[in-house]
């Protein structure tokens, strides 16, 4: 398992409103970062003052970690994939794209991805292996 680690939004949103993920996150034995896109999302989602001081506290104190070019690229091919082995929706294909971009950045950072999205993430892995842990 890698030591290094990125928390998803559903994780982060589901701590900041009650807290059940404190303990785990303290106990953490690694490096945490957090991801460009899973801020976008954050910041999105932001509507109160202490949102917005959490959002600044998440920028100015962990490493982040940004898509490339080539993960941009390769979200569009797996999304194009994906839609066809699926048969998804375009309003599901839009909606999977963020995710898909955290997944593709977190593996080429060779760190794990923590997240709550079951559903979404394993999905993905299905298209494309990265470290993974569902809380």
């Amino acid at each position: 398992m890698s030591d290094l680690f990125v928390l998803d939004s559903s994780v982060l949103i589901d701590d900041l409103r009650t807290g059940r993920h404190d303990d785990r996150i303290r106990s953490l034995d690694g490096i945490l970062r957090t991801c460009s896109v899973v801020l976008a999302e954050l910041w999105r989602g932001a509507v109160s003052e202490a949102d917005r001081v959490f959002l600044r506290s998440l920028e100015r104190n962990y490493r982040v970690f940004t898509p490339t070019e080539r993960n941009w690229l390769e979200s569009g091919r797996l999304l194009t994939k994906i839609r066809a082995d699926k048969g998804f929706e375009p309003h599901k294909v839009r909606d999977l794209h963020f995710d898909v971009l955290i997944a593709l950045t977190v593996r080429a950072h060779g760190a794990c991805l923590i997240t709550s999205n079951r559903n979404d993430f394993e999905l993905i892995r299905e298209y494309r292996d990265f470290n993974l842990e569902v809380w």
